[in-house]
């Protein structure tokens, strides 16, 4: 994916859970809390399960589950950044942005992975 997107979408993601989300009279260790609970709110509604999670059920996986995510999830997981972030903006509670991510998350998947049986967004086979 295009570095320059996904860096953009992820600032606009982690500035909108700063503005937002944080107190400010946390410490940095508790505001990392906050982004890695919202980072795992998106791999809930992308993926149906937390970092730790997925790292449970893959010890021999260096990385973590986006490492090993489709061009299509990232995609889809860089679109969700975005509306997670207008969400934030909107004051939407978290479970209701879970919900509401993981209804556009099935939406768009079933877009990017198959429109009339064909294949939208094939990676190339090494």
């Amino acid at each position: 994916m295009n570095g320059l997107r996904k860096q953009t979408n992820y600032r606009i993601h982690t500035d909108a859970i700063k503005q937002n989300l944080i107190p400010p009279k946390l410490t940095a260790l508790q505001k990392s809390f906050v982004y890695a609970d919202e980072a795992d709110m998106l791999n809930v509604a992308m993926f149906g399960k937390t970092a730790k999670e997925w790292r449970d059920e893959n010890p021999l996986l260096k990385g973590n589950i986006r490492d090993y995510a489709s061009i299509n999830q990232l995609i889809c997981l860089s679109n969700m950044e975005n509306l997670n972030a207008v969400f934030i903006n909107d004051n939407l509670s978290q479970s209701e942005r879970l919900e509401k991510l993981n209804k556009i998350a099935i939406q768009q998947m079933t877009v990017l992975e198959n429109v009339d049986g064909r294949k939208l967004l094939i990676e190339s086979k090494k």
